[in-house]
């Protein structure tokens, strides 16, 4: 019995792997080249923050901060970390300072900038939350009201129907 594999069936493998190798490869390189380019854009941010927080009163006490703080999942505590761009201080306090540029980033009422700033304000021991909008230059204090959890929004009639 010949167990030779045909020439052909080895060029097909060959080109194939190549191939998939070639693709991976490319990908690999646009999501290096794009997350390169998020990350100037945020340094750029982030060094261009110090002008914007100073014509608004503030003061850079530090850079790139940690908080650890943990919660409860049954009986078993988890101890996390969060960092925030900036701690700075004015006339009114010390507070967490999130740099953002882009169009979704800077808006506060998006999901995920919003619950990343609730994260920062009960994780560091601060006075507020300021969120810094490169895109318009301007400092928006961000305060939550966390006496208050919130009201429980549900249609009780239409859950009785279904």
């Amino acid at each position: 019995m010949d167990h030779a594999v045909p020439m052909s069936w080895l060029l097909v493998a060959v080109g194939v792997t190549c191939v998939a190798l070639l693709g991976w490869w490319r990908a690999a390189y646009r999501m290096t080249r794009g997350n390169r380019r998020r990350q100037v854009r945020a340094q750029r941010g982030e060094d261009g923050a110090a002008d914007v927080l100073a014509a608004a009163g503030f003061t850079i006490l530090d850079h790139q901060v940690t908080a650890e703080w943990s919660y409860w999942l049954d009986d078993a505590e988890v101890v996390v970390r969060c960092r925030a761009d900036l701690l700075v201080e004015g006339d009114s306090g010390r507070y967490v300072a999130e740099v953002k540029t882009g169009a979704r980033a800077i808006d506060p009422t998006n999901p995920a900038t919003r619950r990343q700033l609730l994260e920062y304000r009960l994780a560091f021991p601060v006075d507020g939350v300021l969120l810094v909008d490169m895109e318009e230059r301007r400092v928006v204090a961000v305060d939550f009201d966390l006496d208050h959890t919130g009201d429980f929004i549900w249609d009780y009639e239409s859950a009785a129907a279904s």
